[in-house]
């Protein structure tokens, strides 16, 4: 039992060094150039996959899941939905206002000719997105 004791204590105190690690990252975010902010957003996704997905895991062990109370699922679920929704309008706003961005790109022909081009007459007339 000690050991599975040793291995939440580690898990939290990993999590707070990744949340330090963060908070350092960011200083003057507003200011950083295109590469940085690209960056930091995809090491934050890929933190949160994980997380989430440790999370996951932890709700499909038995050891945890018989012996956790109903309020800490309560809590659990009050604070996950405020995370769901604001992905999902995060979501929504972000692709949003791109597409209206990638629009007026469009329109004034300033789209990179390497990475959007029309499909043939046999091919789908969808734009296609070329990485």
């Amino acid at each position: 039992m000690a050991d599975f004791f040793s291995n939440l204590e580690a898990w939290v105190k990993r999590q707070q060094e990744v949340r330090e690690g963060f908070r350092k990252a960011e200083t003057d975010y507003k200011e950083a150039d295109r590469l940085a902010l690209i960056l930091l957003s995809r090491m934050a996704f890929q933190h949160m996959m994980r997380t989430i997905e440790a999370f996951d895991q932890w709700l499909k062990d038995p050891a945890i899941t018989a012996h956790m109370p109903r309020e800490m699922l309560v809590d659990l679920w009050e604070k996950l939905r405020v995370l769901l929704y604001g992905l999902i309008d995060l979501d929504i706003e972000h692709t949003s206002k791109y597409n209206e961005f990638l629009k007026k790109l469009s329109a004034e022909g300033r789209l990179n000719p390497l990475l959007f081009y029309e499909k043939g007459e046999k091919e789908s007339k969808r734009v296609q997105l070329q990485i």
